[in-house]
């Protein structure tokens, strides 16, 4: 069944007037809302409803909980995705700490809000961090899923991004070769 926002936005107002306004359905209707809000490329009301979640999930779970690093990993792909690269660097750098509290290093959500972050340490200019947390995400990818996979791939591109803004413009044309020739091999030509 298709969802949209009419409705999620109904599911939530009920849920308000049913249980109140700090309770974990509250947190998941909002989540769920700005899922959407995000997927239909509506950011700032994306931004409204994590900001509500993550909120109620601080409340109720407390600042290490699995819930409130992915909202703030949420938040910051929804800051990259408004220009406000200072604060998705600060919610991407909150998220990871709190993942790797969470599940510590190798897994890979670790993975994943050391990639964002290294990207967002790319776009803001900082080359040498954004090198060593893109490498640290391509180890955890390349243990969790081997080196012929997309996610690697994708990393290696990173990687590749870096280089080629450093001037190794060999490297990095090898890099995305390799990449390249990865998904190839798992996605097809």
């Amino acid at each position: 069944r298709k969802v949209c926002t009419f409705d999620l936005e109904r599911k939530l107002e009920r849920e308000r007037g049913r249980v109140g306004e700090d309770d974990i359905s509250i947190g998941q209707a909002c989540l769920e809302l700005g899922d959407l809000f995000e997927q239909q490329d509506r950011l700032c009301k994306a931004e409204e409803k994590y900001l509500e979640a993550h909120g109620i999930c601080v409340a109720l779970e407390g600042e290490w909980s699995e819930n409130v690093a992915s909202l703030l990993f949420n938040l910051g792909v929804i800051y990259d995705g408004q220009g406000r690269l200072d604060d998705a660097l600060r919610a991407m750098k909150r998220a990871l700490r709190v993942f790797r509290r969470a599940h510590g290093d190798g897994h890979r959500r670790v993975a994943d809000a050391l990639c964002n972050l290294g990207v967002y340490l790319f776009k803001s200019g900082q080359f040498q961090k954004a090198k060593a947390s893109i490498e640290e995400a391509h180890a955890m990818y390349v243990g969790l899923y081997g080196e012929d996979h997309e996610t690697v791939a994708m990393v290696l591109g990173h990687r590749a991004n870096v280089l080629n803004d450093q001037g190794k413009f060999a490297e990095a044309l090898a890099m995305h070769e390799k990449a390249l020739d990865i998904k190839r091999r798992t996605l097809g030509s």
